[in-house]
């Protein structure tokens, strides 16, 4: 080490000097002694550091003022909370990354209420005895969808779960083949009916099972039929699957149970809102399940939460399950889960109220109308980088509802006017410079162009407003 590098490491400023400063002070008071200090001693050790790299150029660094700086940059960051809202762009309305629905104003409102005060979760105040945490839901759940009873679990993957332990434990399931689907996150239904305790009998072919099929595989050790509703994927051509009127009727001549997994699962015909049609949980409870399992956070625009819905006698035996306590949902999901399904109550006003459904029903005109308001705000912030155009894309509805249905929608399409051969470098600078916005601002990159959707866009002012901090 030079004699220039000893006299600078010796002009450091030391940890207690720089909290004694009256700007450090002003960080304590808003950070915490423990998180300054700890700042302060890790901005030491990096000058420090830099000394030694960079000798005499790192002077300025030991000023008290840019060591302060240095450490409110830090204390800032380490406080900044890693959950963070962000700009739902990539054109997929039900992002399981993103966070999946949007939420209503009345569920927040619900959540903010039993969050900020005692609720009575568990307790009956007409009779002052302790009370089911079910019995805030189920009523509605029962006339919005025609079943005797319901319960509700953290998600759907353990609603299945829950259903399949409670009934087919130590027993058989015959399932068919194009139905053992992979959900997010590389779950498996032959993996959850692995740690259900229940025995997976699959049947029938990829793209064809028929009625015969399971009518081969009922014994005595048969504990239920079980369909799961392919909602992630379909195939197409010469297939074949059993309808839900015939399982149900195999299943009463056999004295079995008929459990039908919707996965997303919807409260209403979606094809009123110009959308294509889904299994709603009414419909397939009439055509003779017994039991019905859907999500909470897809297609119903609430919080994660799995439904089940179905006989009182089979409900009961689930919620008796040790496991449902270990399932259940807590105050403020309950509370969210509330106000979202008593929203089903006005049918007419649903796309006013449900963002899900709001963002999913919008008009191409009006996309294409906030499309025109922001390019001129994207071309002038990225005059030098880019260029900026409006183009025809497709919106899908994600998280494994509907695949194939795509909606029309509208896009700012940004191309980079990097060099040749330096293309791709500039794309993903671009895409990163937006995720380091205030409030980070997610696309898509595809065939060499960063698109961002526009079908989940509400709030063009702020987004606009924090356009100018794009680096130019």
């Amino acid at each position: 080490m030079s004699d220039a590098q000893i006299s600078l490491h010796a002009s450091v400023p030391s940890i207690d000097s720089i909290l004694r400063l009256d700007t450090a002070a002003v960080l304590v008071e808003q950070y915490g002694r423990s998180l300054v200090t700890e700042g302060v001693r890790q901005v030491i050790a990096d000058i420090r550091s830099q000394i030694t790299e960079l000798g005499e150029k790192a002077l300025p660094l030991l000023a008290e003022s840019a060591v302060v700086a240095q450490v409110a940059r830090y204390v800032e960051d380490a406080s900044a909370p890693s959950l963070r809202a962000v700009y739902n762009l990539t054109g997929t309305v039900l992002h399981t990354n993103l966070g999946r629905a949007v939420m209503a104003k009345e569920a927040i409102d619900a959540m903010v209420k039993v969050a900020t005060g005692a609720s009575n979760l568990e307790y009956d105040i007409e009779s002052g005895k302790r009370g089911d945490r079910d019995s805030h839901l189920d009523d509605l759940l029962c006339k919005l969808t025609g079943a005797e009873a319901a319960t509700v679990v953290n998600n759907n993957a353990a609603a299945v779960l829950l259903v399949l332990n409670t009934l087919g434990q130590r027993k058989e399931v015959p399932v068919s083949r194009g139905e053992l689907i992979e959900i997010g996150g590389a779950f498996r239904i032959p993996d959850i009916m692995k740690r259900a305790g229940c025995k997976l009998v699959e049947i029938g072919t990829t793209n064809r099972t028929h009625l015969k099929d399971y009518e081969g595989a009922i014994n005595s050790n048969t504990a239920l039929l079980m369909k799961v509703h392919t909602s992630n994927y379909e195939i197409r051509g010469f297939t074949n699957s059993v309808s839900e009127e015939d399982l149900s009727q195999l299943a009463q001549e056999k004295a079995l149970c008929f459990v039908s997994d919707l996965g997303s699962g919807t409260l209403v015909d979606l094809s009123q809102f110009g959308l294509p049609h889904e299994p709603t949980v009414t419909e397939t409870l009439e055509y003779g399940a017994d039991i019905v399992t859907f999500s909470g956070d897809k297609l119903l625009g609430g919080p994660q939460a799995g439904i089940i819905v179905g006989k009182k006698d089979l409900i009961q035996k689930i919620k008796s399950n040790p496991l449902k306590r270990a399932l259940r949902v807590d105050k403020i999901t309950l509370a969210a889960l509330t106000e979202i399904v008593s929203l089903y109550r006005d049918p007419r006003r649903l796309t006013q109220r449900i963002p899900l459904l709001r963002d999913l029903a919008r008009p191409i005109t009006e996309i294409n109308s906030l499309a025109e308001r922001l390019l001129p705000v994207f071309r002038n912030s990225l005059a030098v980088r880019a260029e900026v155009s409006i183009e025809d894309c497709k919106s899908q509805i994600g998280s494994g509802a509907l695949p194939l249905d795509l909606l029309a929608s509208k896009g700012i399409v940004i191309t980079p006017t990097a060099k040749k051969g330096q293309t791709d470098a500039a794309l993903q600078r671009l895409a990163k410079d937006f995720r380091d916005l205030p409030i980070p601002v997610i696309g898509r990159i595809n065939d060499g162009k960063l698109i961002f959707d526009l079908r989940c866009l509400e709030d063009e002012t702020q987004l606009c407003a924090q356009m100018s901090e794009l680096p130019a």
